[in-house]
């Protein structure tokens, strides 16, 4: 039987760290389970989430706040078994998520196999809003994909040994950086929708918008080190690139408005990305309805501000060569 080891990193995820240990507990009691250990990666917390973690029968690893990449890597190395499935601290598994993924590594071709979300806090509008929006997207998404999220995905060992693991300079985006070697070393990548864990997504504007403005930094990084990306992949579109650059040019335009015969250009870069936001928020109007379809259209152009923002910053320190571990 195929052997499986789950690693959960966190940081001060004492709110979420007991409900995701609960459910891979589930899964493990479940009859012939192929989960052999069950590791935790403390990243440096300041609450009780190794003490909870160790409760919940899971074999407590310290890390050095080094963030998630250096999280996992200190726990698929500890690892024994031949699959690693990650599975995030604030993410709540169903009871069918492994199952679903077990299946894609009959083929030896594959090196890594993700899966989706539920949302786990349906009860606030800016949650129900980023999820609306990451369910449509991996509703798009086909099987044999170029992107693989870190939040509910397993890696053959191998895999992961041959390539080095997760790196560890991106605080940010090291799921996306991974999944660009694994397919450039010549593995494939494959999404399994059925496989789902429950995430509590953001549930303040505030925080939602920060966590905007990291990716964005990391972002930067990510596409001037593996150039050829910037198009696209399985998750997101040449649209959604384009968004945060044209924010960023629609705010250092400003001035132009001063000037009657330049004033169309922020004009024209703010309606070019009101513009922008139809294609979203019409797949999200059937499945979400009307209110959070429009509510997403507005928090989707407020988010490319932040996220222009952080690109710039990103790119400026990248051009630079100064440290990159800026914002976590």
């Amino acid at each position: 039987m195929t052997s499986v080891s789950v690693v959960i990193p966190g940081c001060n995820c004492a709110d979420t760290i007991s409900a995701c240990l609960t459910a891979i507990k589930c899964i493990i009691d479940q009859p012939d389970s192929p989960v052999c250990e069950l590791l935790f990666i403390d990243d440096g917390s300041k609450d009780d989430s190794a003490t909870i973690a160790a409760s919940h029968g899971a074999t407590v690893l310290r890390g050095g706040g080094k963030g998630a990449g250096a999280a996992r890597n200190m726990g698929w190395r500890a690892a024994t078994c031949e699959l690693i499935w990650f599975v995030d601290s604030d993410c709540v598994a169903d009871e069918a998520a492994l199952d679903s993924l077990l299946p894609h590594f009959d083929d030896s071709a594959v090196g890594a196999v993700g899966g989706a979300y539920d949302n786990g806090c349906p009860d606030s509008l800016i949650a129900c809003m980023i999820h609306e929006e990451i369910a449509a997207r991996h509703r798009a998404m086909p099987v044999n994909v170029d992107f693989l999220a870190s939040f509910n995905v397993m890696y053959r060992r191998s895999v992961l040994e041959n390539l080095g693991g997760f790196d560890e300079r991106y605080l940010r985006g090291q799921d996306a950086e991974l999944s660009f070697r694994t397919l450039d070393a010549g593995h494939q990548l494959r999404f399994e929708h059925n496989s789902r864990v429950a995430h509590f997504h953001e549930r303040k504007l505030s925080a939602y918008l920060r966590a905007q403005y990291r990716q964005g930094y990391w972002r930067a990084f990510l596409h001037m080190e593996h150039t050829g990306r910037v198009s696209g992949d399985s998750y997101s579109r040449l649209s959604d690139h384009l968004q945060p650059p044209i924010a960023l040019l629609s705010l250092v335009t400003l001035p132009l408005l001063a000037l009657p015969s330049a004033a169309w250009l922020p004009l024209a870069l703010l309606a070019s990305l009101v513009a922008l936001q139809t294609p979203m928020s019409w797949r999200l109007l059937e499945p979400a309805g009307p209110r959070i379809a429009a509510c997403f259209a507005a928090l989707s152009a407020l988010r490319a501000y932040w996220r222009g923002i952080g690109l710039a910053h990103g790119a400026i320190v990248k051009i630079r060569g100064s440290s990159r571990t800026k914002p976590t």
